[in-house]
């Protein structure tokens, strides 16, 4: 077992996304899974049903207890929710600031479910300063940017701004939701670029993909991989995810197989 890394995320009780996903790809790889859960929602393969958020205090008690006696090699950030806990967040990454941070911007649910509130879009920009990689999907980024995005020109130059407006290290935009035949991701630092193509898979079994590819992505980073490899892995692994996802759930976002023979 090698790699920890400490998820800060909702719990999906239908096990797709969120935390359980979370636990699944750490796990997957052979990383060491910890979690300090922010939301507790009600969801199945249909939708969300039901949201309830922890108290923020209580959100950073448990990224204390697990950092000041199992330490973490990364942080990943999922599903935060509101003003108040990015509050509590935000000041608990500052005690730790040299712990790199993977933070997945999660705002609305496969199933179309809102999962930021309006007030914790405005505080979310204060976790920049904590964060090592972000990984924006093109709804998510064009939140973040303010433009409306339509080609993969589009996106790379958006996350260019936001990458460069911010000081973020890294940046991971995400095109699975551009118009065409290909999937293409767009990887960003202040000295690098790489594109990322693969051919898209006409599936319903999408649920989860964003939390799944931060966790591999932090699990991987946490191995000591370097970034464009813990990309690549990453990809791989959530592609696979989807090619061999299991025949459950009736709704459109179902879920992957995220304890698949990880090939990466």
């Amino acid at each position: 077992m090698k790699g920890r890394v400490l998820i800060v995320a909702g719990s999906d009780s239908g096990g797709g996304a969120g935390i359980q996903a979370d636990i699944k790809t750490v796990s997957a790889f052979g990383g060491f899974a910890m979690t300090a859960i922010t939301a507790v929602t009600a969801q199945n393969t249909c939708g969300v049903s039901a949201i309830a958020y922890l108290s923020p205090g209580m959100v950073a008690d448990q990224m204390r207890a697990v950092l000041e006696d199992i330490g973490a090699d990364v942080i990943k950030l999922g599903m935060l929710g509101n003003a108040e806990i990015m509050e509590a967040v935000c000041d608990t990454l500052a005690r730790y600031s040299s712990i790199r941070c993977v933070i997945d911007p999660v705002m609305v649910a496969t199933s179309g479910a809102r999962l930021m509130t309006e007030d914790g879009e405005a505080a979310f920009r204060r976790l920049y300063a904590h964060c090592f990689m972000l990984t924006p999907n093109l709804p998510e980024l064009e939140v973040l940017s303010g433009h409306s995005l339509s080609t993969s020109q589009e996106m790379r130059e958006a996350a260019s701004e936001v990458m460069k407006s911010q000081d973020i290290a890294w940046i991971l935009a995400k095109g699975g939701h551009l118009p065409g035949e290909d999937v293409i991701d767009i990887l960003l630092s202040k000295q690098h670029e790489r594109q990322f193509r693969d051919r898209k898979i006409d599936t319903l079994h999408t649920h989860g993909t964003g939390c799944t590819l931060a966790s591999a992505i932090a699990v991987c980073l946490a191995q000591g991989e370097e970034v464009e490899r813990a990309v690549e892995r990453g990809r791989a692994y959530v592609r696979h995810a989807i090619l061999q996802a299991p025949p459950f759930g009736k709704g459109s976002a179902r879920p992957m197989n995220h304890m698949h023979q990880n090939e990466g």
